[in-house]
């Protein structure tokens, strides 16, 4: 079970990223599989500069809510970025890179959280 601060960083994370027009938004609850996080919010946008805004709305946004990265990776690039949060890991993708790398896969026995657990609809659009 994810705690409270765990989620309240899902849901404020995955609303910045939807108002940024993220899409395909899905957290998973790594909680029983590994000590590097409780869980990972992974999200798609269409090109690199997308990928960037999205990254900047969610670290906007957490710091708004007394959180800060321990770590961001990826910038520069802008294919994929990563975020990590300590107990929760945000990953940012372009949908190539995404494909390429398909985290949900290598997660693939993870708990896929429901959307509206994210405040989110179950096309990943805002309620």
């Amino acid at each position: 079970m994810l705690t409270d601060d765990v989620t309240t960083l899902l849901r404020e994370a995955a609303a910045a990223a939807v108002e940024k027009k993220a899409f395909q938004v899905t957290a998973l609850d790594v909680t029983p599989m590994t000590s590097l996080a409780d869980s990972f919010l992974i999200c798609s946008g269409a090109h690199e500069r997308q990928v960037g805004a999205i990254a900047d709305a969610v670290v906007r946004r957490l710091r708004d809510a007394g959180f800060r990265p321990l770590h961001v990776e990826g910038e520069r690039r802008a294919e994929w970025i990563l975020l990590d949060y300590g107990d929760v890991v945000i990953h940012v993708f372009t949908e190539e890179r995404r494909s390429f790398y398909a985290i949900e896969s290598l997660w693939g026995e993870a708990e896929r959280l429901p959307p509206e657990s994210l405040g989110l609809e179950a096309a990943g659009t805002p309620e």
